[in-house]
């Protein structure tokens, strides 16, 4: 697990040793650490990695909350679902920066703007891996539940439900990626008085290279560290996944 990290270190570090780009463009692996290190001890670092990951939790929560049961609705349904198809694929392949200007217009400058557009865009991605996952849930064991006597409702909640779950968690690991991408974005700008994307555009209109590509770094291991944790739940929670 070490091995990346450690790789990206020794090639930053020969690249700034022997200039292969310029100092003043690509600071030092270690001037870079020790921007983070210093800016997480002034509290600063710290403050805006929470302020971003607590508006990426919150649109998360949103897109799943109403992303999961209006995709199992839609999934049920292949006819409801081939009825709003275009709608789903449009604005799913509708870039969610493209989508800033309405969000502003209709939510304003302030927080719940940036977590409106990303839950937006983390919601589309949750409702479209829902709904194919229980379109596409095995016909095989459905049919064999429905011959031994099953109900329908027993059929979904003890075969579509979990035949729908591997889908679900790639969604929801993909839902999170994407909304902390849209967030960094917004708080870039969009506005406001903290965050990382707040940061890493202050560091590069001071030209404070080491903190910009520190808060960057600092932003991968957020994003990292969610899909982690995302993943191994799925590895746990969804171990049946592909037999």
């Amino acid at each position: 697990m070490a091995l990346g990290p450690l790789a990206l270190f020794c090639v930053w570090w020969l690249v700034n040793h022997f200039a292969l780009v310029t100092p003043r463009l690509l600071p030092s692996p270690v001037r870079t650490l020790q921007s983070v290190w210093t800016n997480t001890l002034s509290g600063g670092m710290g403050l805006d990695f929470w302020h971003t990951l607590s508006r990426t939790l919150q649109a998360f929560g949103i897109a799943a909350l109403f992303g999961v049961p209006i995709g199992i609705v839609i999934g049920a349904s292949e006819k409801f679902y081939r009825s709003v198809e275009f709608l789903i694929d449009f604005f799913r392949s509708t870039p969610a920066t493209a989508m800033f200007p309405l969000f502003m217009i209709i939510f304003g400058l302030g927080d719940f703007s940036k977590i409106a557009i990303a839950a937006f865009a983390a919601w589309l991605v949750v409702l479209f891996n829902v709904a194919y996952g229980v379109m596409n849930a095995r016909r095989t064991r459905i049919m064999a539940a429905r011959v031994m006597g099953a109900s329908r409702l027993r059929v979904f909640s003890d075969v579509m439900f979990f035949e729908c779950l591997p889908a679900t968690f790639v969604g929801l690991r993909t839902a999170v990626s994407l909304a902390l991408v849209v967030i960094v974005v917004a708080e870039m700008f969009i506005g406001g008085d903290d965050g990382l994307g707040k940061r890493i555009i202050d560091s590069q209109i001071t030209f404070d290279l080491p903190q910009l590509y520190g808060t960057i770094l600092v932003s991968g291991v957020m994003g990292y560290g969610l899909n982690l944790i995302f993943l191994t739940l799925e590895t746990r929670l969804v171990h049946w996944s592909g037999r």
